[in-house]
């Protein structure tokens, strides 16, 4: 499981327990599973599931601006260079940077530490494989395997065949020169005034810097990490802050970056939010145009609003549904060659572009449309009309099978009963959090509320003691 809800400090996995979760292995840090310790593991791990000759190996690792995140980068990098393994160290920079890092130097993998938009209090750890791509499952679970039964602890290179560590000095430039090449060269942001909010997070310094390279001018906030303030009341999140910015300097956009700034939640001139739902709708009307949809299809979650399939069915779109999480999108658009998916929390990703959510690249393809279009975000977002959801999350302090809850199967399907043809409910544990998460889409918002509560309340008394 992603989040260890009942461990005492220096745990050690037990048998049958998963440390990966959606997005990597996630937690309190220094508490069992995000603990030194842990990431030196992993490291271990990950460094002999990599080798595959005689030649030196090399992994990348990046992270965000959290104060544990110097603990766990030095744990993880000691892990992987006592394998004789050698380690790049880049620093703070997007978790989608990292993936790019990976593959532009031909490293054997990639590893980002960082809990994504949860408080500093938290950190992860996930990695990408030489391709750029995350993990896949079966080979989480091969280093979950190879933790639990401690079945390389004698493998113990000396001398000249321990790994050695490196600080990449210019990886910042680098991936900036990278989102730079994937907006439209005849294009320009000369003339707009862009208001972005980068979490306090990993894309503080490269999301102004590509903006205004562009020629946008950039009001910036959420650019002053401290090691706490990361996702604390700013960032994708709270894209109100953004809105109330764009509304006082008339900026024709804001952007909200979540705290490793693989996604991105967009504000249009009137203040008003437009999440990942509408830029989807959005960008696969530009790319049906230009001919560029692959198959065309788009991917998207079962969390995606209904909308979105009736917006893109005016271009005879197809729309794709994957359990939650970008790498089951990304999986999936890998499997049949489609080129445009996302999450209505703002993942995007742009196969042509890269491997993974990244919330600069999708900004920058959202720019472009505009800039093209001559046309201002809320007219260009009129194309997509949600249908009313209601999302509530209860904390819970075990987990299990759904379907194994009687009371809670019988609370969902009485909701469904009412709800008809014309909604729908989905009841999912969080993959990243000790949450359930009870979505309700239907076309009465004060009835999804009040379905939304009913399912809550049973679901707390089943799962919170």
């Amino acid at each position: 499981m992603a989040y260890q809800l009942s461990a005492k400090e220096g745990e050690e996995p037990r048998q049958g327990e998963r440390l990966f979760g959606t997005d990597g292995v996630r937690g309190v840090a220094n508490v069992h599973p995000m603990t030194a310790e842990m990431a030196m593991e992993l490291g271990r791990a990950l460094a002999y599931l990599i080798r595959n000759g005689n030649h030196r190996h090399r992994v990348v690792i990046g992270k965000d601006t959290r104060l544990s995140g110097y603990m766990l980068e030095q744990a993880l990098a000691a892990g992987i260079t006592s394998m004789g393994v050698d380690v790049a160290l880049v620093g703070p920079l997007p978790t989608p940077g990292i993936a790019n890092i990976t593959t532009s130097m031909r490293a054997d993998a990639g590893a980002v530490i960082s809990a994504s938009h949860n408080s500093y209090q938290d950190n992860g750890i996930k990695f990408f494989s030489r391709d750029g791509f995350k993990l896949p499952d079966e080979v989480e679970s091969q280093i979950e395997e190879l933790i639990l039964n401690k079945s390389i602890h004698h493998l113990r290179p000396t001398a000249t065949k321990i790994g050695q560590a490196v600080r990449l000095e210019d990886a910042r430039g680098r991936y900036v020169v990278f989102l730079k090449n994937t907006f439209p060269r005849e294009l320009t942001l000369a003339g707009l005034c862009l208001v972005v909010d980068c979490a306090n997070g990993a894309g503080y310094k490269v999301a102004p810097a590509v903006l205004e390279e562009l020629g946008a001018k950039v009001i910036g906030i959420g650019v002053q990490p401290d090691g706490k303030n990361i996702n604390h009341k700013c960032g994708a999140l709270y894209p109100e802050h953004v809105a109330k910015l764009v509304l006082k300097h008339r900026a024709n956009l804001g952007l909200a970056l979540d705290g490793d700034a693989d996604r991105v939640i967009v504000v249009d001139e009137k203040g008003k939010v437009v999440d990942g739902d509408a830029m989807m709708a959005i960008c696969t009307g530009e790319l049906v145009e230009r001919g560029a949809l692959k198959k065309n299809t788009l991917v998207a979650t079962v969390m995606s609003n209904i909308g979105l399939d009736r917006a893109v069915a005016r271009w005879g779109v197809n729309v794709c549904r994957t359990r939650v999480g970008d790498r089951y999108v990304v999986e999936e658009m890998r499997k049949h060659g489609y080129s445009l998916g996302g999450e209505q929390s703002g993942h995007l990703i742009f196969l042509d572009h890269a491997t993974t959510g990244d919330g600069m690249l999708a900004a920058l393809q959202l720019l472009a449309v505009l800039c093209r279009k001559q046309k201002p975000l809320s007219e260009l977002a009129s194309i997509f009309e949600p249908v009313p959801q209601t999302l509530t999350n209860v904390a819970v302090k075990r987990r299990c099978e759904l379907g194994e809850l009687p009371e809670v199967v019988k609370a969902v399907k009485s909701v469904e009963a009412r709800l008809g043809q014309t909604g729908r409910i989905l009841v999912r544990f969080s993959g990243t959090e000790p949450k359930v998460r009870i979505l309700v889409e239907g076309p009465d918002r004060p009835r999804n509320e009040e379905y939304a509560q009913e399912v809550a309340e049973v679901v707390t008394r089943a799962l919170s003691r």
